[in-house]
Parts: structure tokens; C-alpha cells; sequence
């Protein structure tokens, strides 16, 4: 489990296929404190350490995960979005992530507001249901709060904070995101089929 409060922005050092495909991940993680078979969220996707370094660490990505997400979008040299998983006794500053992204949002459009930026994404069909105002999502790791919803569309304002300690400072329109709903939203969907 996570909570959506990024920790650490880490570059894709390498991407190799070997079956599965295989990413070293560089980090500014004290690395001796992480466990092989540790789990890391890695723009939100919940990933196993499969391998060590003073700097790096390396997880296996299987197809499923690659054709759920926008791992396949992933480059070398690419920064993205890191967060370890929780402890016990861990400050809960975001929400309830799992790691298990639902499903990719597209980056339709951005407008600067003061220092903030505002950014409208497009859910796909299945999953915009289950986005509401003033509701939360995990958009690549990101703990964020919903502000208005149109349709499939749903804004986000982001404070210059969260674009310096992330990777949203360097989004742009045509972008594809991980989203995961918030499981309670999808806790209460289910209860309302069975009403």
C-alpha cells in the first residue's frame, strides 16, 4: 500500500526485454534500506525489486502490466514518479493507493493560473464513473484532488510545490497517465449494483 505522496523523482536508466521486460530504475533512495522483493511504486505501478545498486534498483514488468499502463510510453533517461511502501506508524498525508492502475488518462489541456497550472485529463469510458469533484485519484503515483468533472474530463490544479517535487512539472498535452480510482469510489459502485 501507498499513499500517493511521491518521495523521489528516479530516471530510467535502462529498459531491456527478456521475456519480461526488465527496467534499472536510479534513485536517490538510500538503497541498503531496501529489501530485494520490496515493493516500489513506480508512477504509480506497483513494482518488485528484483535486483540492487548503490544507486539504481531493478524490477521485471510483465506484458499485462505493460499493455495497463503507460509503461510502454517509458524511455531511457525518462524521470518518473517514486514512492516506497508504507510502514507501519507512517504519516497517511495522501489517500489509499494500491499500486493497481486502473486503467490511462490522456493530458487534453493545460492553462496557467497564477503560479498553479490546471490540467484537464480524459478517463477512459469504463473508469469515469467512478471520478468525482472534491474526490480523490492517483494520476502516476500522485495522491491528487479532483476539482470538476464534465464528462470523461476531470480537472486537477497543480501548486508549483507538487511540479517541483514531481514529475507534473514537465507534463504535456498528448500525455498518458496512470490513473487508479479511489477504492472507496469503487467499493460503492459495487454495494450500488447489488442495492
Amino acid at each position: 500500500m501507498f499513499t500517493g505522496i511521491v518521495t523521489d523523482m528516479g530516471t530510467v536508466r535502462t529498459l531491456e526485454h527478456r521475456g519480461d521486460l526488465r527496467a534499472r530504475i536510479g534513485t536517490s533512495y538510500d538503497t541498503a534500506g531496501i529489501d530485494m522483493g520490496a515493493s516500489i511504486a513506480c508512477n504509480g505501478v506497483c513494482l518488485t525489486v528484483v535486483g540492487l545498486g548503490d544507486d539504481w534498483f531493478d524490477v521485471d514488468i510483465s506484458a499485462e502490466s505493460v499493455s495497463k499502463t503507460n509503461i510502454g510510453d517509458w524511455a531511457e533517461g525518462m524521470r518518473i514518479n517514486l514512492e516506497r511502501a508504507l510502514k507501519v506508524g507512517d504519516e497517511l498525508g495522501g489517500h489509499i493507493v494500491s499500486g493497481h492502475v486502473d486503467g490511462v488518462a490522456e493530458v487534453v489541456a493545460m492553462v496557467d493560473e497564477g503560479d498553479s497550472t490546471r490540467v484537464t485529463f480524459r478517463a477512459p469510458e469504463a473508469l469515469a464513473k467512478f471520478i468525482a469533484p472534491k474526490g480523490s485519484v492517483a494520476l502516476n503515483g500522485t495522491s491528487l484532488t479532483v476539482n470538476e468533472v464534465d464528462g470523461r474530463d476531470f480537472g486537477i490544479n497543480f501548486i508549483p510545490h507538487t511540479k517541483e517535487v514531481t514529475t507534473w512539472g514537465g507534463i504535456k498535452v498528448g500525455d498518458r497517465i496512470n490513473l487508479e480510482i479511489d477504492t472507496l469510489a469503487r467499493y460503492v459502485a459495487r454495494l450500488q449494483e447489488w442495492g
